[in-house]
């Protein structure tokens, strides 16, 4: 018999001694997930394969040796390498093959149906476990237990799904290569995010930085709190107070040389990763629960999401991509990192590594453009490091995995070489970034409230989309989550020579989405086919620098894109509350369609396709990068291995770089090196 191990299972509930009833406004698990109903698994992939690595200990001590034994020698290998690293975070020991199965860890438990607190917590109990945590609204609790009584409380009625709470980590001037400057003047009285409220997840803000702290129309930060259990909001590791300048630095800072995207936004600081830039899947979703409710208090349209770990699940089993869907169910835009798997430790490319929890498709999924340190936007390109889709979660169906294989990322923005605000307690933390890669720093000094430093990633892409999307609310309250993310997918920039796996539609373009957020009815339409916009569609350009370029004109669905012009000309299905852009295009029968009902007058094509031309829009992209027989909404056909012209699609188990869940900031080569970003011109520090 297998022995039971200690896990902390993070389960968002009601509150204690409730009934665990549906929620208001249909925000149940099952209606989260998809209606699938054959043999659905009820045990999240890489759960199974520590069961499975659980059960071969046995199978070994059945032939001679101690349990006892064979587990020890299997953990003292994994520690040897540092494959598997024993994580504790916020008191929680996180599940790996280095944890022991008599320990206690901790998972994220759904649960599927109306069960009574007292009831769970005494299955739980009887287990050896106890519940850790619960949330508001989701059906999903935190407990802790042994692992090896996992599959006995999967298989109670009442439980739907259970994950290890996994390790998450942060993903990680340059408003004028994207739009933001020209635009400022399109409002009355500037266009800046005023009164926008925007969700920070990071490590902390320093809020004592001259490009933080709140000035003459600079809220600065609002709201903070901390999620990690570590009682403090100040930002001790630095990536959170970068982000946070990308977002919404102050432009009275340094002649305003360093401006973030929306620097009247207003910041909610909420603290879910450590001083070492890690945090729980768990601390994350109680973070989006505590948006949800308080979405109203501080006006928060817009989460900023700079962090992810590798996808195990698919997004409809997934806990991070569920509590993000609910935010955005709210009414909330949700921007995400799409990660930097964009290659392996070689160098070699690599699709498939979209973090979560970026593989959901109601999120804004962002990848990592190189500006080439120039205003210029003929030259730019998308970062080596910037991960590229299909996103790979997977369920098992009697027996056979069914991949997600959605076409992510949503658009890719400036992510190469940022500087930022360099928080003075990182700088003083023996954790904090600029004490482990002191060439982050631009200048040799001491830290000081004005100090700058220099981050790389689609960590740093992600508040500039964030930034966006806040203008684009201030320009337009009345815009839906859904539309906002077709109007910047819509005016985004094709790069020549990236396919829309690695780009989606294109690169952030604010000037031509503010432009497009203006027309759009304030009072929004709710007939598929009814008017969208309050005169003419403007000429499908922007001028930004000199440089003149059209916009794509396109929207990517699951599967595929549509395009044409009446995408912004008439009202679409997908666009109301509580859709999401997936949602017009299924796959059936062996192709992708239309849903009827969901889109109006638009052009489908299926698959993902390379932008071959200067100029060239979405609508005349002609050549797919899949050959025949590898279709994107067929998950079992396009499976392990399948080579994307030049790379390779990410096996499952595949480790990348050294192993482990990794700030998005930056990456490792096989030897070890920091590699700080692609090694290209990059911003420089103003005089």
């Amino acid at each position: 018999m297998k022995k039971f191990t200690s896990l902390s299972l993070a389960i968002i509930l009601s509150l204690p001694g409730a009934v665990f009833s549906a929620p208001a406004q249909g925000q149940t698990l099952k209606e989260l997930r998809s209606a699938q109903k054959p043999a659905k698994p009820k045990l999240a992939p890489d759960l199974e394969e520590l069961l499975a690595q659980d059960d071969e200990d046995v199978r070994q001590a059945m032939s001679g040796k101690m349990l006892a034994q064979v587990r020890q020698e299997r953990q003292a290998r994994l520690r040897s390498v540092e494959q598997e690293p024993r994580t504790r975070i916020k008191g929680a020991l996180l599940p790996s093959a280095a944890v022991g199965a008599e320990e206690n860890q901790s998972f994220i438990v759904q649960l599927d149906g109306a069960t009574p607190n007292i009831v769970l917590q005494e299955k739980v109990v009887r287990l050896g476990g106890r519940i850790k945590q619960q949330m508001n609204g989701m059906g999903l609790v935190t407990i802790e237990a042994p692992r090896t009584a996992i599959r006995q409380l999967a298989a109670e009625g009442s439980i739907a799904y259970v994950s290890p709470d996994r390790l998450i980590a942060a993903s990680g001037f340059l408003e004028d290569p994207m739009g933001a400057q020209q635009v400022r003047s399109l409002v009355s009285g500037g266009l800046t995010g005023t009164g926008i409220g925007i969700a920070v997840f990071d490590s902390g803000v320093d809020e004592t930085h001259g490009l933080i702290k709140a000035g003459t129309n600079h809220p600065g930060v609002v709201y903070r709190q901390d999620f990690t259990g570590l009682g403090a909001t100040t930002d001790d590791y630095g990536h959170g107070t970068h982000v946070a300048t990308l977002v919404s630095g102050a432009d009275s800072f340094l002649s305003g040389d360093y401006t973030g995207i929306a620097p009247g936004a207003k910041l909610i600081s909420l603290r879910v990763l450590n001083g070492s830039g890690q945090g729980t899947a768990s601390s994350i979703i109680t973070a989006l629960d505590w948006c949800v409710s308080n979405k109203a208090t501080y006006n928060i349209r817009v989460i900023n999401l700079s962090l992810g770990a590798m996808a195990k699940d698919s997004y409809k089993t997934d806990p991070l991509c569920l509590a993000a869907r609910r935010a955005v169910n709210a009414g909330i835009v949700v921007v995400a990192a799409a990660g930097n798997d964009g290659k392996n430790a070689a160098g070699n490319k690599i699709y498939g590594g979209i973090h979560s929890p970026g593989i959901d498709p109601s999120v804004i999924t962002v990848g990592a453009s190189n500006t080439l340190g120039t205003s210029d936007r003929s030259d730019d390109i998308v970062t080596s490091y910037s991960s590229r889709g299909p996103t790979r979660g997977y369920t098992t169906i009697n027996g056979v995995r069914k991949y997600d294989n959605l076409i992510k990322p949503d658009l890719v923005a400036a992510g190469n070489k940022l500087l930022g605000a360099c928080s003075v307690n990182s700088w003083n933390s023996g954790n904090g970034l600029i004490n482990r890669y002191p060439t982050l720093n631009p200048k040799t000094a001491t830290a000081t409230t004005s100090q700058l430093m220099y981050l790389s990633g689609t960590s740093m892409a992600t508040p500039v989309v964030a930034g966006a999307a806040a203008l684009l609310l201030q320009a337009n309250p009345s815009l839906t989550p859904s539309l906002v993310k077709a109007i910047l997918m819509y005016t985004a920039q094709p790069l020549k020579g990236f396919n829309m796996l690695e780009q989606g539609p294109g690169q952030l373009n604010i000037d031509g989405a503010v432009q497009l957020a203006r027309l759009v009815k304030t009072t929004l339409p709710t007939s598929n086919g009814a008017a969208l916009l309050t005169a003419s569609l403007p000429t499908q350009q922007s001028t930004i620098f000199g440089c003149t370029f059209k916009w794509g004109q396109g929207v990517i669905t699951n599967y595929g894109f549509l395009s044409g012009s009446n995408l912004m000309t008439y009202w679409q299905g997908v666009y109301g509350a509580g859709q999401i852009l997936g949602d017009a295009t299924t796959y059936s029968n062996g192709a992708v369609q239309l849903v009827s009902g969901k889109t109006y007058s638009v052009t489908l094509k299926a698959g993902a396709y390379t932008i071959t031309g200067s100029g060239q829009i979405l609508g005349d992209s002609a050549n797919p990068i899949f050959a025949s027989g590898q279709v994107l909404g067929d998950g079992v056909i396009l499976g392990d291995g399948v080579i994307v012209g030049d790379g390779v699609i990410l096996g499952d188990g595949t480790v990348l770089g050294d192993g482990t869940t990794r700030a998005d900031s930056t990456l490792k080569s096989s030897s070890g090196a920091s590699i700080l970003g692609d090694n290209t011109a990059c911003m420089q520090p103003a005089p």
